[in-house]
């Protein structure tokens, strides 16, 4: 009776414990998540309507990464985009976008390429490839004299050795005429009129000044009809300082200003009269910037706007052409306001429309007047940032909607200077898109700081006497109970997830798995963003961290020296640690000179052509020649935390095969470009010795060769040239290394007392096999967990097909018995016969049916349960989720029923209460039966 009073009091209290759930395996779309993202767009974004007989509008954009895509403005969704190739292997060549007024196609330019795009779906209309780069792109937004119908014909002016303005057909993108242009001058803009075609080009004069030429072009037949160039040479040095050069309007200008912006030049261009505007200083601040905003429609008013910016505010005038005279006239300036501002053309019919959007406030002036014709207030932009920074937009593209003389609506998709796409709807936040993330250069988990103290708080108490220790956890009870207001209101919140299965995604701050870790990012601008792992629906911080100029580069690298703290190193700056949870700075360190891939290693590696050389303390400590004509691809080291578990491979009759673990492993992938090989090396980074090594012929260099190394394995892949023997093929290759290939047996090292990397120079023995794989990969990882117990699973990047998969070691063991069916002592072990070829299976897809699109890395950590690893990819996309590789055997189930379980429990609780009288009365007349 006592026992069964145990075992209900036991199970009662298991369920008064906080409940143990974690995700499993089969548990998609819940455990992972993915963003969308194009990348911060850039001037080239506009609405338009992907059905011309609907007035229902998209968002499109060329982003700065090279993305073309459309967004919808109702969530914010994405609704289809195209990744761009502009043929620059650095991703600097800018993008072009352009639409025709009432058509369902929208144009794209990039590199050397235009192409057309279905509006609707994205679908590829046409392309064509110019052979020579791109200056501007241009839809002939009217039709021919004799009103031929269909797609509007585009103009596309390319520089370089082939310059040119070319007229592209709207249906089939065939050129209907070339006229090519002196290569001496350099390519800058086409514009169109009502009636002609202009090509802008740059003259410079010996005295390396620059004069604007312009060359007028028949619109039907390309001849020329003009030629004449402006009197720019005063005030134009360099490109920079040219504003504006507009197109499809019935009067386009050229504007452009000096160096100091001191003086404002407007052209219409056709003419050759130049109109010039003093720009005068404000409250004593120089104007450091100008930009202009023109209507796109052939049908709208010649009104356009020019933006003045200091550092510390912005104003605007609005400019009025007369089409007949060719003169420019100031209509009206609108006030100067305080911080950055953005402004954004609309049209409606033939009226245009200026939305001005400011850090706390939205507003529209028709450009006929100054009257404001709407107005809203912007609370907050609602997005994370630092504390003391100022959230300011940067650039903006608007849709109004008119109702009689004024505004009724106003959406605006606006870029903020955290990198954030936002849509405001009348000054109101609708969403946000984090598309700073898009760029991310870095990326690093640390755990977060409240879990870190807690940590922290057991450990002072386990070092501590008894006495020392009771007082401090008394004390530590007590602060927790000042908290106790802020925990009953959540509590049964906590109780329903617990039943539900759904505590593993709860809030940080109660995070008992270790899924709630923080994910920081550095991006290309100079920004460190955040986020949690375990509820990546909201941007945890972003914060400024380095200040780059324009066109500066840096290169960062995130770690985690200790737990709670995030460390930002780049070869730009100083490390800085952060509050991992907060982002508070917490202490600067002293200025380093590291790669990312080694910034945590006592060794320092420095690649150079076929040579690698290490140095330890500053101190050269061996260097690495490759064979005469190879250059050096990748160096992979093994990670700084790769725990393991078990020194050998237990067998299937129960002896072992002793590992060869080397915590300084690392590998170098070699090509020589004459003979199409690729050579990996096995290599010891402290003493330099190569422990292994792999040679494979007709390689082909142009593909992706990815390569890791973890634990006592190694692996690689590539990518095979055809040949008479077999077609073009993808090959992965899987190396494990062992003391000795005998089981029970150490081999050289058994006799060993101590071990030294510097010493000694035992080779392992290393087993290897290579797989056919159905597409290339182009980058590898290994998951991690925090004793190195769990299974490991390969991880890769599969760019061909957009997805992330985790190959099971099983999979690849290069011991799985070749020609022959496994033992029954290998069946024990897992093994199966070896198959040349592995197809990937469909559960071995992280990613399920996402396409993760331009993903190029990979970073992974340890849950706080060994049996879950945290994954986080990046790139284009983000994507993370979490793996059990060889399940969840530490938590509970998703399939367990709680409610059966108590039910179960009340029962035996009822049973046990009302047998136990029974069985007392029972032993009671038992007794008196002796008597």
């Amino acid at each position: 009776m006592t026992m069964r009073l145990s075992l209900l009091l036991a199970a009662t209290c298991a369920f008064l414990v906080k409940t143990s759930l974690a995700v499993f395996a089969d548990e998609a779309w819940t455990k992972d998540y993915h963003y969308a993202l194009l990348g911060e767009p850039s001037d080239a974004a506009l609405f338009h309507q992907p059905n011309p007989s609907s007035r229902a509008s998209l968002i499109y954009t060329v982003s700065e990464e090279g993305v073309l895509g459309a967004v919808n403005p109702r969530d914010g969704s994405l609704v289809w985009r195209q990744i761009l190739h502009s043929g620059d292997p650095h991703g600097k060549t800018a993008g072009f976008l352009r639409a025709g007024e009432g058509q369902d196609v929208v144009v794209s330019g990039l590199g050397s390429q235009v192409a057309a795009w279905s509006a609707a779906d994205g679908r590829q209309a046409w392309h064509v490839e110019l052979g020579s780069p791109l200056a501007d792109v241009e839809i002939l937004d009217w039709v021919d004299a004799a009103g031929t119908p269909g797609p509007k014909d585009a103009l596309a002016i390319t520089t370089g050795n082939k310059a040119a303005v070319s007229r592209l057909d709207g249906a089939t993108g065939s050129t209907k005429w070339q006229y090519e242009l002196d290569t001496t001058d350099e390519p800058y803009q086409v514009s169109i009129s009502a009636t002609q075609v202009y090509a802008i080009l740059l003259h410079k004069t010996m005295m390396g000044y620059i004069k604007l030429k312009v060359i007028s072009l028949d619109p039907v037949s390309g001849h020329k009809t003009d030629e004449y160039i402006l009197s720019s040479e005063n005030e134009l040095s360099t490109a920079d300082t040219i504003i504006s050069v507009g197109a499809n309007s019935a009067s386009p200008i050229i504007a452009w200003t000096d160096s100091a912006y001191s003086v404002l030049k407007i052209n219409v261009i056709g003419t050759k009269t130049v109109s010039t505007f003093n720009i005068e200083k404000h409250d004593e601040h120089a104007v450091t910037s100008i930009k202009l905003h023109a209507p796109y429609h052939v049908n709208s008013l010649s009104h356009f706007l020019v933006q003045y910016n200091t550092d510390v505010s912005h104003r605007a005038e609005v400019f009025h052409v007369d089409p007949k005279k060719g003169k420019v006239e100031k209509a009206y300036s609108l006030p100067n306001v305080a911080g950055m501002g953005s402004f954004s053309t609309s049209t409606a019919d033939a009226n245009v429309y200026f939305t001005r959007i400011t850090r706390d406030q939205v507003m529209t002036v028709s450009s006929v007047s100054h009257g404001v014709l709407g107005r809203w207030t912007v609370d907050s932009f609602n997005v994370a940032a630092d504390k003391d920074e100022r959230v300011e937009p940067v650039r903006s593209v608007s849709e109004v909607s008119i109702k009689g003389d004024s505004v009724s609506a106003v959406r605006s998709a606006v870029l903020l200077s955290t990198g954030d796409w936002i849509l405001l709807r009348d000054g109101t936040p609708v969403w946000q898109r984090p598309e700073m993330l898009a760029s991310a250069l870095s990326a690093g988990f640390a755990a977060p700081m409240e879990a870190e103290m807690l940590v922290h708080e057991l450990e002072e108490e386990a070092h501590s006497s008894p006495l020392q220790a009771y007082i401090h956890r008394i004390t530590r009870h007590v602060q927790d109970l000042q908290r106790l207001p802020t925990i009953l209101p959540t509590l049964p919140q906590r109780i329903v997830a617990g039943f539900l299965g759904t505590s593993a995604d709860g809030v940080m701050a109660n995070d008992g798995f270790g899924f709630h870790q923080v994910i920081a990012c550095a991006t290309k601008n100079g920004r460190l963003v955040a986020l949690d792992a375990g509820n990546p629906s909201k941007i945890m911080w972003n914060h400024p961290v380095a200040d780059l100029k324009t066109g500066q580069e840096w290169q960062p690298s995130i770690s985690s020296p200790k737990g709670g703290v995030l460390e930002l190193k780049s070869k730009a700056g100083a490390g800085v640690q952060y509050n991992a949870t907060t982002g508070e700075q917490l202490v600067s360190i002293l200025p380093i000179d590291v790669e990312a891939d080694t910034a945590a290693k006592p060794v320092k590696y420095s690649v150079s052509g076929n040579g690698l050389e290490a140095q330890m303390d500053g101190n050269p400590a061996w260097s690495f020649m490759s064979a005469q004509g190879e250059r050096i691809v990748s160096l992979v080291p093994r990670p700084v935390n790769d725990p393991v578990a078990s020194i050998g491979k237990v067998l299937g009759d129960r002896r072992v095969l002793y590992k060869y673990l080397d915590p300084n492993l690392a590998l170098v992938a070699t090509v020589k470009d004459a003979s199409k090989t690729a050579t990996f090396y096995v290599i010891n980074s402290v003493t330099g010795g190569v422990l292994h090594s792999s040679t494979h012929a007709r390689v082909d260099l142009s593909a992706s060769i990815s390569a890791m190394v973890s634990e006592n394995w190694f692996a690689y892949s590539f990518t095979a040239e055809a040949s008479d023997e077999g077609p073009k093929g993808h090959q992965l290759v899987v190396g494990e290394l062992f003391e000795s290939l005998v089981p029970n047996d150490r081999g050289p090292l058994a006799a060993t007392a101590n071990y030294s990397s510097l010493e000694t120079t035992t080779e392992p023995f290393t087993l290897t096999q290579s797989y056919q794989i159905p597409e290339p990969i182009s980058k590898m990882a290994v998951t991690r967990t925090r004793q190195g117990i769990t299974s490991r699973q390969l991880l890769a990047i599969l760019p061909d097909s957009n997805a992330v998969v985790g190959l099971p070691y099983t999979v690849l063991d290069p011991r799985r018995p070749v020609n022959r069916d496994p033992t029954k002592d290998e069946l024990a072990e897992g093994l199966v016969r070896y198959a040349p070829v592995i197809e990937f299976n469909p559960q071995w897809y992280l990613n399920h049916q996402r396409e993760v699109t331009g993903i190029k890395e990979i970073v992974t950590s340890p849950a706080l349960i060994e049996s879950t690893s945290l994954i986080f990819a990046y790139g284009l996309d983000v994507f993370g989720t979490r793996v059990s590789p060889s399940f969840s055997f530490d938590v509970l189930g998703g399939d367990f029923n709680k409610f059966q379980m108590l039910g179960t429990v009340a029962a035996l609780a009822v049973a046990t209460f009302v047998v136990a009288p029974l069985v007392a009365r029972k032993q009671v007349n038992t007794r008196w039966q002796f008597l």
